[in-house]
């Protein structure tokens, strides 16, 4: 419908799009009121009127293209790479990993980073410093991987006072995640993880030696 707008009836219409496969995440907006993809909300599916919106809780850009620099931003904050417990030589081969350590965070693996769970969050909206459902569960996808030993350094973000803390668990973010990546419940284990880290370091210092 809306390239049928551009094509048809106003040229200037600006949106974002590009595989037309819900693979990249660039046509995420606001349908009725809610994150959608575009690209797969069918009209058969709406009856009267459709009201389509740009993303909420980010600045926009023109028509229903927003600005996605500060999820990029916050993104980048969670050392979002693999960090190796070790050093490991070409010759040694690649760093292996059994299925049951793969499946650990495979489900975390599958975001496209469409923004539609910053739209859904609350949070995201009362607190622009909140880092928001993607990063944080992008964070946990690394914190989880066998391979990775940079999880100390992430800590610094993932619990800090704009991290996992200022999630109040509304779910909204898993809810329209259309790759099922299910933020909500990355960040609740990370806040279990994050109590656990506090405890041994101001009950149990001495397993820190």
């Amino acid at each position: 419908a809306l390239n049928h707008v551009k094509e048809t009836l106003d040229p200037t219409l600006s949106y974002r799009w590009s595989c037309h496969m819900a693979v990249c995440g660039s046509c995420g907006m606001m349908i009725n009121n809610e994150p959608k993809l575009a690209c797969k909300s069918f009209l058969r599916d709406y009856t009267g009127v459709i009201r389509v919106e740009p993303l909420r809780h980010f600045p926009i850009q023109r028509d229903l293209v927003t600005v996605p620099d500060d999820f990029i931003a916050k993104l980048a904050r969670v050392k979002p790479y693999l960090m190796p417990k070790e050093p490991r030589t070409l010759e040694a081969g690649e760093y292996r990993q059994t299925p049951a350590e793969l499946k650990r965070y495979k489900q975390f693996t599958l975001c496209i980073n469409c923004m539609l769970c910053y739209a859904a969050c609350p949070e995201y909206g009362l607190i622009p410093d909140y880092i928001g459902p993607a990063a944080l569960a992008l964070a946990h996808r690394y914190n989880q991987d066998s391979r990775d030993g940079g999880r100390a350094e992430r800590q610094e973000e993932v619990a800090s006072r704009a991290g996992v803390w200022e999630c109040s668990f509304v779910g909204a973010c898993s809810e329209v995640c259309p790759e099922h990546v299910d933020p909500a419940g990355a960040i609740q284990q990370a806040k279990i993880q994050s109590t656990v880290d506090w405890y041994k370091e101001h009950l149990m210092p001495w397993l820190k030696k």
